[in-house]
């Protein structure tokens, strides 16, 4: 089984797991890099004006790729990480899922959070996409050590 990491990072924590997670699976590893990065600003969960506030407020935000989409082609299986943002994933998860063909592919989700646990991330995933293949992993707050599924 050929086997990708692919994964938001805003402050590094989330990419640290990433990177982590990949050497212990085998998996290569992607990013996925926001058009427009997000700033310190950007990412005040406290200020109702900030960009990430703004976002989670709209369903129907999708925060263009720097890339756009990855030849994913060859993956079995997707490990797709981010920080959880109020409980589910930032809309940039939305913006990736729906810029590539995931269709055949095992996913399997992890994220870091400061207070949120995973599942209502990946439930929200699942009803959003039901056509795909997406599980639960586990919420990376701490070294990886071994695979998560």
């Amino acid at each position: 089984m050929k086997k990708i990491v692919i994964y938001f990072s805003a402050s590094g924590i989330t990419e640290k797991r990433a990177r982590e997670l990949a050497a212990v699976t085998g998996s290569d590893i992607q990013v996925i890099v926001p058009a427009q990065r997000y700033s310190l600003a950007d990412l005040d969960w406290t200020n109702q004006k900030s960009r990430s506030y703004q976002e989670n407020l709209d369903d129907a935000v999708r925060p263009a790729l720097e890339h756009g989409n990855m030849n994913l082609a060859g993956y079995d299986r997707i490990y797709l990480g981010f920080p959880i943002w109020w409980g589910i994933a930032p809309k940039i998860i939305n913006t990736f899922v729906e810029s590539n063909d995931l269709s055949n592919k095992e996913i399997v989700v992890f994220a870091t959070s400061g207070g949120s646990g995973l599942q209502t991330a990946v439930k929200t995933l699942q009803k959003q996409y039901p056509a795909l293949d997406i599980k639960a992993g586990k919420l990376l707050n701490h070294s990886v050590k071994s695979d998560i599924i």
